[in-house]
């Protein structure tokens, strides 16, 4: 057993030692919405002094922790107690605990107390009461009769991922007709990697509101909080479990975590309530059946979701509800596309819209030049794979542009971009929603304030839209070379090159994806600046022709 040094015993012994009698137990911190002792967060150790009915120490500790810990508790109790009490020994120690008893006199058998059993403590028992009783009165995030069930349904909704088909415009509309909600609207959240989760909101004017805000480009930060607030809507987020560095967690893409590692957070929005992360029994069981629905909505039109164009679907279901005491069982639901919203929300953002300079006029050749396809933060690089991973990337990728390619030389040469797989997601999207990409093309491009001169990497979608992708000075000997390079493999290809799309920007893979990070093979046409035919192109904050 261990004990005190003897500098230790002599320090307390020096303390006054006073008439009164210390009450000390340790107990588990429960209550009624507790299911389970594995579920309690710990142990509370509490020393009472039982003359003048004051709390001198108290802690709280894991549940496995050793009897040590009532022995530190106990000596901040002597040494260091709460106000109003002073440092002091006491006259008699009382527990209830037989092993507890013992193990004190031990210890403290040089101190000069007497250490004694009682089979109740009055006033640790009713502060443990008290204890219970303000943990009983807060409300949990969830009821607990429908909490499991509304966590099963979340993780569902994780795993059919729906945000990899469905953009945020793209609403449906769920149709309950119970509990004083008529139809609500869900608007899926995380295509783009911002944020994972689900929007149900009760009414189209609270969500077109609420875009309309985020959308004005001079709306200040202060203005945009309030327009959040504003909304009136359920919501179930997902957010990583492990929230210790928040920091790294701005780095992590949730989708490459395991399910053990993704937390759901229910909750409501409403202007006159503000934000809650507390669900009610008949909030929780609106979302419950909306989750429910949403998933079979999923299952069964996956197909139809994912080829794109939000094409009109409707699909009535019979839910049945988790166990309550309501005499209803079922609620038949019917979920359906919204796409003439959708239609309406994607004009409000502008999207496709392209505002023409006073004289400009919009070439034959391409509609527009952009530079808004490729995140900043990329990894961009010239290179070659052989003609052997050509043939597994097209049967590996998800997402493959094929054309017939003559196999000539080292490989087919390819533009490679590395970034994370949000991110890659939205490129490949984008990239398609225009038909494809038409071609690669490296065009010269000169910054009149500086006198730079670039070459300037562009792809060309199907649409004819250019996209800017890297910008190298022109006399950069390594990019010289790989350019080189780029033009006799393409040379030997007859024209044909590729671009990778790969995730893993901030991994291990960084900088070196591998097969496994790659998601998207576009094979398509190299182009000379002379089949281009837009001559040198400035660099101005806007980038337009000469």
């Amino acid at each position: 057993m261990t004990s005190f040094n003897r500098s230790t015993s002599r320090r307390l012994k020096k303390l006054p030692q006073i008439p009164s009698v210390w009450e000390g137990d340790r107990r588990p911190m429960s209550s009624s919405h507790q299911h389970s002792d594995s579920e309690a967060k710990g142990e509370c150790i509490l020393w009472v002094d039982g003359s003048q009915g004051v709390v001198r120490g108290m802690d709280m500790v894991p549940q496995e922790t050793g009897p040590e810990a009532i022995v530190r508790t106990l000596m901040r109790a002597i040494e260091h107690p709460h106000s109003p009490a002073k440092p002091a020994r006491p006259q008699k120690i009382v527990v209830k605990d037989r092993e507890i008893q013992f193990y004190l006199r031990g210890v403290l058998q040089d101190l000069d107390i007497t250490i004694d059993y009682a089979p109740e403590l009055p006033l640790i028992d009713e502060l443990f009461r008290g204890f219970a009783e303000i943990i009983d009165s807060q409300i949990p995030d969830l009821p607990p009769q429908y909490a499991q069930a509304l966590q099963d349904k979340a993780f569902a909704i994780w795993q059919a991922a729906p945000w990899e088909f469905l953009e945020e415009h793209q609403i449906l509309s769920i149709e309950i007709n119970k509990w004083d909600v008529g139809t609500i609207y869900a608007s899926v959240m995380g295509m783009l990697g911002m944020e994972h989760g689900i929007l149900f909101y009760r009414s189209e004017d609270s969500l077109k509101q609420f875009r309309a805000a985020v959308l004005r480009d001079d709306e200040p930060q202060v203005r945009l909080e309030e327009a959040f607030l504003k909304q009136d809507c359920l919501f179930l987020t997902f957010e990583h479990a492990d929230d210790s560095d928040e920091d790294e967690d701005d780095e992590i893409d949730l989708a490459d975590l395991p399910l053990s590692e993704i937390e759901p957070t229910f909750g409501n929005i409403h202007p006159l309530e503000g934000l809650r992360s507390v669900l009610y029994d008949e909030e929780a069981l609106v979302v419950f059946v909306a989750l429910e629905s949403l998933s079979r909505f999923i299952r069964d039109h996956r197909r139809q979701l994912y080829e794109g164009g939000f094409p009109s679907i409707s699909h009535r279901y019979r839910i049945s509800l988790p166990a309550s005491n309501e005499a209803t069982k079922s609620a038949t639901v019917t979920v359906s596309t919204m796409p003439q919203l959708a239609a309406e929300l994607e004009e409000m953002a502008g999207f496709g819209v392209q505002e023409l300079e006073p004289g400009e006029e919009i070439s034959p050749m391409f509609r527009s030049l952009r530079d808004d396809l490729i995140p900043e933060d990329s990894f961009l690089s010239l290179g070659v794979v052989s003609w052997e991973m050509l043939e597994y990337l097209r049967q590996g990728v998800t997402h493959h542009q094929v054309c017939e390619i003559k196999q000539a030389g080292d490989g087919l040469p390819v533009i490679l971009i590395q970034t994370s797989r949000p991110k890659a997601k939205a490129v490949i999207a984008n990239i398609e929603a225009a038909g494809g990409l038409k071609a690669i093309c490296f065009n010269p491009g000169a910054d009149p304030f500086d006198g730079d001169r670039y070459d300037l990497g562009l792809l060309q979608t199907q649409n004819g839209e250019l996209f800017l992708f890297g910008e190298f000075l022109d006399d950069d000997p390594i990019h010289v070379e790989a350019r080189k390079k780029w033009n006799q493999r393409c040379k030997n290809t007859k024209g044909y090159c590729g671009l990778i799309i790969a995730k893993g920007l901030t991994g291990s893979a960084r900088g070196n994806p591998q097969p496994r990070d790659m998601m998207a093979l576009f094979e398509a046409r190299s182009l000379s600046p002379k089949d281009l035919g837009i001559g040198t192109l400035q660099l101005m904050p806007q980038l337009q022709s000469e």
